[in-house]
């Protein structure tokens, strides 16, 4: 059923609005601003349990429910609907284009304002822009798709809403306590898919790039999820220096080929696995 739920989400993810309509975050936040206004502004190991373990215990008990029911087949539109909703919010590609357009006809200064706007930046001067842009791109398309789509398969509903609750409050906590347990807790959950990514990347990049890129970083509890994406995307990319124009645009293109690549290596790999493990 995995594997049906997870080509399904690729067909709602590219010809549907469905994604739009299923990610309503409004309760969740409401909920989160009441938490960080209330009496629990002290005990944000507790607010994080309302906020996450909560939604995580009550979706385990309906499929508990569902579980004997139909063979099973109940829990197949909740199975769906989950992993719809834990995927990454935005449309990564839409909110590239203005700067695509900028960058291609050589406006740094339009660019820049773009890669602000849009791209929630703090954008640098000059083609160091570029770089930025190369790094949003890995690391959103990492955060909203692949460290998801790996805990689906690994663990199951419930652990891919739980990576997408945490990356809620770690971007809308404002309360720093909360804020920071919740990031402490995400870097947990991308240590092993960032790795695993990494070495997707190895494999249909330039392997010895990042082989010499990672070699002493793979293992290391301290480097960021982003940077190990970043640098393995570029190093498997074998990103040339940042230029204005269409050169430049077409790294962006080289980027995205080589994700795709990756998702193409992980639908492989689990499609094997299904069927002869």
């Amino acid at each position: 059923m995995s594997f049906l739920v997870i080509l399904l989400v690729l067909w709602v993810e590219k010809f549907s609005a469905w994604r739009l309509r299923i990610q309503q975050d409004g309760p969740w936040l409401a909920q989160l601003q009441r938490l960080q206004q209330g009496g629990l502004q002290q005990a944000p190991w507790l607010c994080l349990a309302i906020l996450v373990l909560l939604p995580v215990l009550a979706l385990g008990l309906l499929l508990l429910i569902l579980k004997p029911l139909a063979y099973g087949w109940l829990a197949f539109p909740v199975h769906l609907l989950v992993l719809i909703y834990s995927l990454g919010r935005g449309d990564l590609l839409a909110a590239l284009g203005p700067f695509r357009d900028a960058w291609r006809r050589g406006d740094g200064q339009a660019a820049y304002h773009v890669a602000e706007r849009d791209l929630s930046l703090q954008p640098e001067e000059g083609t160091e822009l570029l770089q930025q842009v190369q790094g949003h791109l890995l690391w959103q398309a990492y955060q909203s798709f692949f460290a998801v789509i790996f805990w689906y398969l690994l663990l199951g509903p419930m652990a891919a809403l739980a990576y997408r609750l945490l990356a809620l409050s770690a971007e809308h906590a404002q309360q720093a306590a909360l804020r920071e347990r919740a990031v402490q807790l995400r870097h947990a959950f991308d240590w092993l898919p960032a790795r695993v990514l990494a070495s997707s990347f190895a494999l249909v990049g330039n392997f010895v790039a990042v082989s010499r890129a990672l070699l002493h970083e793979l293992l290391s509890w301290d480097i960021s999820a982003a940077q190990l994406v970043i640098k393995a995307g570029r190093a498997a990319g074998e990103m040339p220096p940042p230029v204005m124009g269409e050169e430049g645009v077409n790294t962006l293109d080289q980027l995205w080929q080589l994700l795709i690549r990756a998702a193409v290596v992980w639908y492989a790999g689990y499609a094997v696995w299904v069927l002869f493990i």
